[in-house]
């Protein structure tokens, strides 16, 4: 049996979201090692210019990104147990590491 390509059922909007989680977490500007074994820490996120916004080399549309300002998201993948809040900031756990989302070539738009 083929394994499902999305266990947790994550919507659209929180799906785009893990994936730029995922990329700010190997973005050293970004994010750091997080305390627990394996996760990391997204100490800040980035600031859209106009309709998009850079990732190291990418370039991310604006609209691909509303869901890291938006608390409903981050509670849904608290939930799910892909990220976890701490106190000023937000950890991906490893499980939200290595969430396949299948968006990353979609919304990463590398030059």
């Amino acid at each position: 049996m083929t394994p499902k390509k999305n266990p947790l059922n994550l919507n659209a909007l929180q799906l785009r979201t893990l994936t730029l989680l995922q990329e700010l977490a190997h973005l050293p500007d970004y994010s750091r090692p997080g305390e627990e074994p394996g996760s990391i820490v997204i100490a800040n996120l980035p600031l859209a210019h106009g309709d998009h916004f850079h990732l190291g080399e990418a370039v991310v549309a604006a609209r691909d990104a509303t869901g890291l300002r938006n608390p409903a998201v981050w509670a849904a993948l608290e939930r799910k147990g892909l990220v976890r809040w701490l106190s000023d900031y937000a950890a991906l756990t490893p499980l939200g590491l290595e969430y396949g989302t299948g968006l990353r070539e979609a919304i990463l738009h590398r030059r």
